[in-house]
């Protein structure tokens, strides 16, 4: 993923003081994507189901699940919810989530240095929000984020713009200021979620997104030294 109008070296236009900063969890914080491209196939051939092309199943990773069935499988509401639980259930089983999975090299030593400096940290993700808080506790995260969102049980909250929005709601109640915040995501359902609140997005290029995406980002950073450069300053 790359960016004409961002240089090689972030510019002091784009650091600033950040009050809050949001993070995405798949292919932003952890490289989950070999775990859940397994479940995914194990899905597929479960349900009697061509499995689509690696390059594919990418595209799944970071979209509401229910969604990615829809757009991409072409499924029926009905189809939806029976490769969603199946595909719960092929996770499960498996362990995926938490054995193949792992967090990207830099990023815990950065969310030491965010909370060093008190900047509050929240979790937005379109992952259930128990299986994200399983993960963030298997790899020793939890505890630098002052907020933990995900969808709901129901997905009745799985788009990144709702989860976005009870992120902040949470974040408010606990008095944290909002005046600044920033979203940290690898796709365009991060930078589309987050502004629909007024949040602008700092995209990872490491993650799973496609140059496409970058469109509305503020920035799109190559290294974790970047980003802590824009975050931090």
């Amino acid at each position: 993923m790359t960016s004409p109008t961002l240089s090689p070296t972030p510019t002091d236009a784009l650091t600033r003081t950040w009050t809050c900063v949001l993070f995405d969890l798949d292919g932003t914080l952890t490289d989950s994507a070999p775990g859940i491209t397994a479940s995914l196939a194990e899905t597929f051939r479960r349900l009697g189901r061509a499995v689509p092309s690696d390059d594919e199943l990418l595209g799944y990773v970071g979209p509401p699940l229910l969604e990615s069935f829809r757009v991409f499988a072409g499924m029926n509401p009905e189809q939806v919810l029976e490769a969603a639980e199946l595909y719960r259930t092929v996770s499960s089983e498996s362990g995926s989530d938490l054995n193949n999975n792992a967090v990207f090299p830099g990023m815990k030593g950065l969310l030491v240095r965010l909370q060093a400096a008190g900047v509050p940290l929240a979790i937005a993700t379109s992952k259930p929000e128990w299986r994200a808080r399983e993960i963030l506790e298997h790899f020793g995260l939890a505890e630098y984020f002052t907020v933990i969102t995900g969808a709901s049980v129901d997905e009745v909250r799985s788009a990144k713009a709702d989860v976005v929005a009870e992120a902040i709601r949470r974040l408010a109640e606990q008095g944290i200021d909002l005046e600044q915040a920033v979203m940290v995501g690898d796709r365009a359902h991060d930078v589309l979620g987050a502004g629909e609140h007024g949040i602008p997005t700092i995209l990872v290029e490491w993650g799973y997104g496609s140059p496409a995406e970058a469109a509305g980002a503020i920035a799109i950073v190559h290294s974790v030294d970047q980003l802590s450069t824009l975050l931090l300053g």
